[in-house]
């Protein structure tokens, strides 16, 4: 294949387009802040789990409370209207031997229902730190989560500026390029990472290895507009003067 020294120089500004949007994706798929986000969203994940059980635990006291108060509520009905019946003097002297018994048991019964009632009090007041706690935590990572994803949103869009501004720039190069070069400089681009590069003091800037003699001697005897590649990479050989040949 043939073509004119100038073109075979531009497809060096054409690799380092191609390279520099290359990189840019590559940024983009490594970026820290996407490990970063995936690791704080099963911290919030583990943590709103542990929010869940909190909030199940302080319900539950709630509803055992709940519960208590209204025992200690039938406890206190029932005794007040014993003790009416027991201060009007109602009913037979065994009756009210019965009544005052049940009085006194009603007494013990209250007693030990608001005994539960303070445990369970104390044992709410403790479930519901233990929620505001790992409700703070939580709320604190989502804060950290958001900033996180927005630091991420605009790195990307600084990316995504530069990767459209390289490829706006790279239409025309291409265009102005002869298309039986282009077409090989992509098919090789496609298969090695490089379509071209740069020859430069004997050595080729795509696998970095030195041309052998022969190598050199084929290179130096190509004319000017004969598009050579590398023996050993096979990525077309940019000469310029820096060759070295």
């Amino acid at each position: 294949m043939k073509a004119d020294p100038e073109s075979q120089r531009r497809l060096l500004d054409l690799q380092a387009l191609d390279t520099a949007l290359a990189q840019a994706a590559h940024k983009k798929r490594t970026l820290p802040e996407h490990a970063e986000l995936e690791r704080l969203t099963k911290e919030a994940q583990a943590l709103a789990d542990e929010r869940a059980t909190a909030q199940v635990a302080v319900d539950d006291l709630d509803r055992d409370i709940e519960r208590i108060e209204r025992d200690v509520e039938q406890v206190r009905t029932r005794a007040d209207r014993d003790q009416k019946r027991l201060d009007a003097g109602t009913g037979t002297a065994k009756e009210l031997e019965a009544t005052q018994h049940e009085l006194a048991t009603l007494a013990r019964r209250q007693r030990e229902l608001e005994d539960v009632e303070l445990e369970l009090m104390e044992k709410r007041e403790a479930a519901d730190a233990a929620l505001t706690e790992v409700s703070d935590r939580l709320t604190a990572l989502q804060v950290k989560l958001e900033e996180t994803e927005s630091r991420r949103a605009a790195t990307l869009s600084g990316i995504d500026r530069d990767v459209e501004f390289r490829r706006a720039g790279r239409a025309p190069l291409v265009a102005d390029l002869p298309a039986d070069l282009v077409k090989l400089y992509e098919q090789i681009r496609e298969s090695t990472g490089m379509g071209a590069a740069l020859l430069q003091h004997g050595r080729c800037g795509g696998c970095r290895l030195e041309l052998s003699g022969g190598e050199k001697t084929r290179v130096r005897a190509a004319a000017p507009d004969e598009v050579v590649r590398c023996e050993e990479c096979r990525r077309i050989l940019v000469r310029t003067a820096e060759s070295g040949i």
